[in-house]
Formats: structure tokens, C-alpha cells, sequence
């Protein structure tokens, strides 16, 4: 199993000091891969129905990874995950494979479809869609990173011969899906290269994963192929719980899996990465046993 550290973008200071400490000491920490949330625009305070307002600091996905492709040098960069529908393809892509590029192949691209309409309408996309959008806009970024021109014909999307450049070090960039609905699920069987449940390992996660994999041996994809990473959230999980959360996990097969230390009500990034590291030991130990 794989470790992410969730970068708790609310609860740390937008300083670059601030954000460069928190990485470079979550990298000397041993973690696998860092993660980051997005939230383009929001609403005034009381309005909307995410729990987030103008008064919460999200950093711009693309920028800030850039930036952390800059300090760091062996971590993945992961996003968990990108409004995809909310965006422009064609710049989706030329972002994701710039940032690939800069962090010599380290980035890992989770997508959903959100529920707030908000940045949706803020970026003028149409919100009814999204889902179905989602499907076609992961066959879109694919076809442009992997060929230096395109021509592609879809329902919402089309280029006749046209490329971007630079395209990722891999030849493409691995497509994480987040989500639980049904059509989200079968996204995940027949399109992604991996799943972010957020919940915990009991036997309703089990279902949602059987039915990802029915999924995906109907389309003829190999099952194993698919990658799975919960995140422990540290701040609702009780320290009593987190072997058992773990284990739980390692048991129906996750590959990855991500500690949040936002929510807790720590006070500054030593404070942050002091909970990392005992929540990174724990999680390690709990694997043992």
C-alpha cells in the first residue's frame, strides 16, 4: 500500500515558506504521494450547499502543483479531485501534461463531477451534463496526450488535427475517478485507472467495488489494473480507529491510501506534519499486523 498526505489547503497559510515546509517535510517523511483538493469559486458565507465559502482558501490545482513539482523531487503530485467538467478539456490537458513534464512524469489526475453548481456556473460550463461530459473529456485528454495530432468527433468535444505540445513524459498521465453513484462507478470499470471512495471499509464499500469490477471485466479490462485510495480523514476517525480503518482497507484490495489531517484543528504546519507522522507510523504498523 501506497501513502498520500492531503495537503490541508484551508488551514495553511498561503505563504510559499508555509506551503514549502509542509511538502518538503511530507516528503522527508516518507509519503508516497501528495494530494490536493480543488474548489474554484464558492459562495458569500451561509450560501450554497458545500460547507464552503469565499472565506476558505483553495489554491488554483494546476499552480500549485507546478510549485510543488519544483520542491520536491521523488513524491507523486496527485489531485483528489479536479472539477473536470467544470473545464475546458484541451486546456485540461496541456495543464496536466505541462505539470507532468515539469515534475519528470509525477503526476496523477483524480477527477469527479462535483455537486455544487457554483464553479460551474462561475466558469459559464453547464452543470446537468457533467457526468456524461466527464466520460468523453477522459477520451479527449487521453487521444491529446498520446498522439501529437488529434481528430476527434464526440458529443460535445471536437478537434480536426490538432495537438499539444509538450505531451507527458509517459505518454499520458493515469486517470483517478472520484465518486460513489452508479454512473460514476461504471466510469471507473470502464474508463479509469483507479477509484477514491470516501467512506469507510465496511461491507457497503465492498459492494462498490464488486460492481466497479463487474464493470470492468464486462468491458474487458483487467481488474487489477483499476487502483483503490480511501482517505483516512484524521479529524473524524478517532486515534483508536486507524489500525482498524487501515486493515480494513488493505483487505478489499486498496492500493493507496491518503491521511488528511485537515479538520483537526491543528495550528500550524509543525503541528500538521507531527500528526503525518504518528498517523504514517500507525498506518505502516497497522499493515504488519
Amino acid at each position: 500500500m501506497r501513502f498520500g498526505a492531503v495537503f490541508p489547503t484551508m488551514e495553511i497559510p498561503g505563504r510559499p515558506g508555509e506551503i514549502a515546509r509542509w511538502a518538503t517535510g511530507a516528503e522527508r517523511l516518507g509519503f508516497d504521494h501528495l494530494v490536493v483538493n480543488d474548489q474554484v469559486a464558492a459562495r458569500a458565507p451561509g450560501i450554497g450547499r458545500t460547507g464552503f465559502s469565499t472565506e476558505d482558501v483553495f489554491h488554483e490545482v494546476f499552480v500549485l502543483l507546478g510549485h510543488l513539482a519544483a520542491l520536491t523531487t521523488a513524491v507523486e503530485l496527485v489531485t483528489a479531485v479536479l472539477v473536470l467538467p467544470q473545464r475546458q478539456p484541451v486546456l485540461v490537458a496541456k495543464q496536466a501534461a505541462e505539470v507532468d513534464r515539469l515534475s519528470q512524469g509525477r503526476l496523477r489526475l483524480g477527477v469527479g463531477v462535483g455537486g455544487d453548481p457554483v464553479g460551474y456556473e462561475a466558469l459559464g460550463e453547464e452543470f446537468t451534463d457533467r457526468g456524461a461530459r466527464c466520460a468523453e473529456q477522459i477520451r479527449l485528454l487521453r487521444a491529446l496526450w498520446a498522439d501529437s495530432v488529434v481528430t476527434f468527433h464526440g458529443d460535445w468535444y471536437g478537434l480536426h488535427e490538432t495537438g499539444i505540445n509538450p505531451r507527458p513524459v509517459r505518454g499520458t498521465v493515469p486517470v483517478w475517478i472520484g465518486g460513489e453513484s452508479e454512473r460514476t462507478l461504471r466510469r471507473v470499470g470502464e474508463l479509469g485507472d483507479g477509484w477514491f471512495p470516501r467512506r469507510m471499509p465496511d461491507e457497503q464499500a465492498a459492494g462498490l467495488i464488486r460492481r466497479i469490477r463487474t464493470t470492468a471485466q464486462t468491458a474487458g479490462r483487467a481488474v487489477a489494473e483499476i487502483g483503490i485510495e480511501p482517505t483516512l480523514d484524521l479529524g473524524r476517525v478517532p486515534h483508536a480507529g486507524w489500525a482498524g480503518f487501515v486493515r480494513g482497507w488493505a483487505r478489499l484490495g486498496a492500493t493507496h491510501l491518503s491521511l488528511n489531517t485537515g479538520g483537526v484543528g491543528l495550528g500550524d504546519v509543525d503541528e500538521h506534519l507531527g500528526m503525518l507522522r504518528a498517523a504514517l507510523g500507525a498506518s505502516r504498523e497497522a499493515l504488519k499486523e
